[in-house]
């Protein structure tokens, strides 16, 4: 509502080139997985070029004694870039009837704009969290309760400081809602209302063994938890044609109508999968890949299986749910170890197990350049 108040105050003085600016900070502050909490935006380039440039660090800047009399030796570091495609391009093209472009009422401008917003907003997430469940170092648990899940919580912590992941206050662990309930529950758990405002901006409802605890309302099949760290986690976003009115008289179909249109293109990835941990329960396929032919991989169901019967998709628009049943979930059958995917590297596969035709667990893999033939 603060929002739509704000383009009805500056409609009518701003340009149509600032309505890209208006539409992603609503966007960024209606995301889950925000920017600087979940994802970093440490990132060269234009994401709208369709290739940015990432730092990867895989050991930090060595620290040694220092000779007085002789100096010390250089080292080199770690430090790299990397080339992150993006490969995400939404767009939208929302018509208004009745209404030439010069006559569209702010205030309906206003309203598609804020619809606009929320439905990127929707399908960011959405597709974020499909990386970082593809990277994410798998747990699985039989079963969370109440008595066990601040158990769980601080064996999370204890991995990631094993792996070296900093421990600084900005581990966030994202809480399905039975999860979440189980935390509420939890005597550890501190509210947000007693913690500070720099805490409360993040959209953290809380902070428990050291993570910030942020309420996902995701459906993913068996999933609980996923904790992790910005620094190792990009997302690069850009509108790849700025948000605009565009007038359709002229175009032989519509009469008296024009159009809210605009192109945002993104992309997320994982830089280092010990820093992302995904809790399942009561668990979670895991998959291996082997290289087919030419641009082909096959996947293999690892271990999480209790049956053999699984399709798949590809780069899943919305993850699976538990207990949908094989016709509403649409994939294409899959045999382990031996169905060959057309794949390029970065492209994510979903399989699930089909047990009496219905989703009974998920798991997911990020397909590597080995698993299709290429090398470095």
């Amino acid at each position: 509502m603060v929002f739509r108040k704000i383009l009805l105050q500056l409609f009518a003085h701003e340009h149509q080139e600032r309505w890209s600016k208006l539409v992603l900070a609503k966007l960024r502050d209606t995301l889950v997985l925000k920017d600087g909490v979940v994802f970093n935006n440490d990132y060269e380039g234009k994401p709208s070029a369709g290739v940015v440039k990432i730092p990867v660090r895989d050991e930090e800047v060595v620290v040694s004694d220092y000779d007085k009399a002789n100096g010390i030796k250089g080292t080199h570091g770690s430090t790299s870039y990397e080339n992150m495609p993006i490969t995400k391009d939404k767009a939208v093209n929302e018509i208004i009837d009745g209404y030439d472009s010069a006559s569209v009422p702010d205030n309906l401008i206003a309203d598609r704009l804020d619809s606009a917003s929320y439905s990127m907003a929707k399908q960011i997430d959405t597709d974020g969290g499909t990386t970082l469940l593809a990277a994410a170092t798998v747990d699985n648990e039989t079963i969370l309760t109440k008595e066990n899940i601040y158990e769980k919580i601080v064996d999370i912590r204890t991995r990631m400081n094993k792996a070296n992941i900093p421990n600084d206050g900005k581990r966030y662990l994202l809480a399905l809602p039975d999860a979440m309930a189980l935390i509420l529950k939890s005597p550890e758990f501190i509210s947000a209302s007693s913690l500070g405002d720099e805490v409360k901006v993040t959209g953290a409802v809380g902070k428990i063994a050291g993570f910030l605890v942020i309420e996902w309302n995701d459906s993913t099949a068996n999933l609980q938890l996923l904790a992790g760290h910005p620094r190792f986690a990009t997302r690069a976003m850009d509108f790849a044609v700025d948000i605009h009115l565009q007038d359709l008289n002229g175009s032989g179909t519509y009469i008296g109508a024009s159009a809210v249109q605009g192109r945002k293109v993104y992309d997320h990835k994982v830089l280092r999968s010990v820093a992302i941990r995904a809790v399942y329960s009561p668990g979670a396929l895991v998959l291996g890949a082997a290289q087919g032919t030419t641009g082909k991989t096959k996947i293999t169901v690892v271990s999480g299986n209790s049956g053999t019967t699984y399709a798949y998709k590809k780069n899943p628009a919305v993850r699976a749910v538990y207990d949908t049943t094989k016709a509403t979930y649409a994939g294409t059958d899959l045999t382990s170890g031996t169905t060959e995917i057309d794949v390029v590297e970065g492209d994510i596969i979903e399989v699930v197990n089909l047990v009496s035709s219905k989703v009974a667990s998920v798991g997911y893999y990020t397909v590597k350049a080995g698993d299709i033939g290429i090398t470095a």
